[in-house]
Parts: structure tokens; C-alpha cells; sequence
């Protein structure tokens, strides 16, 4: 793996994976009303920066014209596209459906394209998801988080639980394909019966797919300062194997199958943007500290919004740094990504790690099926183990 200075041109090479892989765009909103203590992502408060809406939105659009000119006429239509963040639903929608058009008309939509927005329940309104809708977005993900007031609060989250129900209410009304919901699990204080509310209320609004991650505390958050001050207990590993083992059955019985280690969707519902990532697929990330990858070409934007509208009004490229990743990098991390996956990991990937595959497969932690290496239920729990075990 090979480090060198921000990209302007790719690789031949890059470029020519282009028609071989799926294209998919992401962009990444960096503001939030509130910050969040468990978050470590490049997302910035009010007063935290003195980047505004209108600058961050003029910035992505000049990124999305460079992409266009970087990546040539032989990229394919765009598969998916994401907008991520932060809370992208703080802008107005037509800033949304204006970046969303840019893209389009850069490479045009492949047939039946996903196109998503992450949304906080109390950031969307009814004609603000109407507007999306008209404007092509097609999927809606909310950061739900709990249905239980004392875990929110120690999440700092500000919605109202009662809000994510009529959220969702309203997409569908406003007429989007598929809505998500994000759970999390192991918040300080938060029981047994408090995760199984959480779970029944997400499921109640019938939603297309569901995320369920473990709270991870993360260096640096306000969440990792409370805990090293012993204000709250860190997460307890046997309580967080536990939930998870709880959200599988709730999430199953309501007809959501997993399909990624902390993903259930109904089928015909996966998140066909997420899939990109997880099979090493091409994308580009727009925004403040956006990571893309094109044919094993990784480089990520600096990370200040001011600073990355500072390099696209010069007309520069706002990536800090890139990697081009060698054949080792590829299949270590082809291993990571493929192995979380329902559809597993195809077996030829392993063809050097015979005995590695027969002891976990004695152990119960993997199976074998279609030619591929699937993870067990006890494997999904022990999913980091399993891949640090293939590639010893």
C-alpha cells in the first residue's frame, strides 16, 4: 500500500475499472443541531465552524463537476447515491434535489438507481419530504437510535421518540420506496426491557430495513470523557451480545432477514449503496473529509468545510492525501467486508487458509454454502475474531 499526493488524475488503470464495477456517489452534509456525545464523525455543531449552508452546497457542487472531469466519459450512470453526514435534511430540500441534479447530469441515474437521505425524525417535515420525493430521492434512513427517553438522553439526542412514527408515517405519504431506521444498543442504562421497547417500537412502524449497531465509545467523544470520569459504566460485552442476539429474533419474527452483520432488510429492501462499500465497488465521496475509491485508489478530503470550499473555489482538487492499495490490502480487506456479509465470502478468496476455514468451521463459527464462507449466528457475534483467525 503505496501513499502519495492528493489526486487530481487517476491511474489508467483506476479508470478502467469503471466498467467493470458499479458506480455510486456519496455526499456527506458535515452540520448537525446538536452534537451528539458518542459521535466521532467530521460533523460540526452551530459555532463549531464558520462554514455556512450556502458555502458548504456551492463547494460540493464544484466537487461534483471535478468528479465529472476526473473520471471521463467512459463512468457509468450512477447505481446509488447517499447522502450522509451529519444530518443532511438540515439543508432545504431543493439544496438536496440541486446537488442530486448536478450528479445526474453529470452521469445520469442507472434504471431503478437508489437514492437515499439520512434524516433526524424532527429535521424532515411533510412538504420537506415531498420535495425530495419529487426531486428523485427514493430512500429514506432516520437516526431513530431508541423509542426510550433516559437512553436518548444519555445519547444526547433531542428528538421526541414519538416523532420517528410519524416520520415515517409521512415518507411513505410523501411516497418513498424504502425507509430505514437506525438503532443502537449497550447505551449506558439501558436494560433489557428499555431494548426490547426500542426494537417493538421500530418495528411497530413497519419499516424496510433496520441497522442495529453497538454503542461504540470512541476516543475523544464526550461519551469516552464520561465514562473515564466512571459517570457511567462502559458497555458491558456479554449485555451487547445478548441485544444483539434479541434484535435478530425481533427483527426475523417481522420478516427483516440479515444480510450484513448489523443489517436486517425485507427482501427486495438491502441498502444496494452500503453492498458498494462492503464488495469494494468504485465511488466518490463528496464533502469535508469524504473518502472515495476508485480501482483500488482510496483518498479522503480534508476535513474542515472551510478549508475544502477554500480548495475548489481555487479550482483544486480539496483531497488531503490518497493510497494506492496492493494486491495484499485488496484481499485483507476483500476478507473484512465480504466475510460480514449473508451472502459470504466466495471460498476461493481462501484458497491459502484451508486450515483456518476447518477450524472455525469446527468451532461452529462459519459455514460453508453455495461455495462461499457464511458466518453463523455465533460467528456474527464474534465477527472481528473470525476474520483476524482467516487472515493469521
Amino acid at each position: 500500500m503505496t501513499s502519495t499526493s492528493a489526486p487530481v488524475d487517476l491511474p489508467s488503470a483506476a479508470l478502467a475499472s469503471l466498467a467493470l464495477r458499479p458506480l455510486a456517489l456519496y455526499v456527506h452534509v458535515p452540520f448537525c443541531a446538536v452534537r451528539c456525545g458518542y459521535c466521532d464523525f467530521n460533523t460540526y455543531a452551530p459555532g463549531e465552524t464558520t462554514a455556512s449552508p450556502a458555502s458548504y452546497v456551492t463547494a460540493a457542487l464544484a466537487e461534483i463537476d471535478l468528479a465529472a472531469e476526473v473520471l471521463g466519459n467512459n463512468a457509468p450512470p450512477l447505481d446509488t447515491v447517499f447522502f450522509g453526514g451529519g444530518t443532511p435534511t438540515l439543508l432545504p430540500s431543493s439544496d438536496l434535489v440541486r446537488l442530486l441534479d448536478r450528479a445526474r447530469g453529470a452521469w445520469g441515474l442507472a434504471p431503478s438507481a437508489e437514492v437515499t437521505t439520512e434524516a433526524n425524525p424532527d429535521s424532515v417535515t411533510r412538504e420537506s419530504l415531498a420535495a425530495l420525493v419529487d426531486g428523485g430521492f427514493t430512500r429514506i434512513s432516520f437516526g431513530m437510535q431508541s423509542a426510550v427517553p433516559h437512553v436518548l438522553r444519555v445519547l444526547e439526542r433531542t428528538h421526541d421518540p414519538e416523532r420517528v412514527a410519524q416520520a415515517v408515517m409521512w415518507a411513505r405519504e410523501a411516497g418513498f420506496d424504502q425507509v430505514s431506521l437506525d438503532l443502537i444498543y449497550g447505551t449506558p442504562g439501558e436494560t433489557d426491557q428499555d431494548w426490547q421497547r426500542s426494537l417493538q417500537a421500530a418495528v411497530a412502524t413497519e419499516p424496510d430495513h433496520v441497522s442495529a449497531y453497538s454503542l461504540i465509545v470512541e476516543d475523544g467523544t464526550a461519551l469516552a470523557r464520561r465514562v473515564r470520569r466512571h459517570e457511567i459504566a462502559a458497555p458491558d460485552d456479554d449485555q451487547m451480545a445478548a441485544k444483539y442476539l434479541a434484535a435478530d429474533a425481533v427483527l426475523e419474527a417481522a420478516g427483516l432477514e440479515w444480510y450484513e452483520v448489523s443489517n436486517w432488510a425485507r427482501p427486495g429492501a438491502r441498502c444496494r449503496h452500503n453492498l458498494h462499500y462492503w464488495r469494494s465497488d468504485n465511488w466518490w465521496g463528496i464533502g469535508p473529509g469524504a473518502h472515495s475509491h476508485i480501482g483500488g485508489v482510496r483518498w479522503w478530503n480534508l476535513k474542515r468545510p472551510t478549508a475544502y470550499a477554500d480548495r475548489l473555489a481555487a479550482g483544486l482538487s480539496p483531497a488531503q492525501d490518497r493510497e494506492e492499495l496492493d494486491p495484499s490490502t485488496r484481499w485483507l480487506e476483500r476478507v473484512l467486508l465480504e466475510i460480514r456479509l449473508a451472502d459470504g465470502l466466495p471460498m476461493e478468496v481462501l484458497a491459502e487458509r484451508a486450515p483456518q476455514v476447518e477450524s472455525l468451521i469446527g468451532d461452529g463459527l462459519v459455514r460453508t454454502r453455495d461455495g462461499h464462507l457464511v458466518l453463523t449466528r455465533e460467528g456474527r457475534l464474534l465477527a472481528d475474531a473470525v476474520v483476524r483467525r482467516l487472515v493469521d
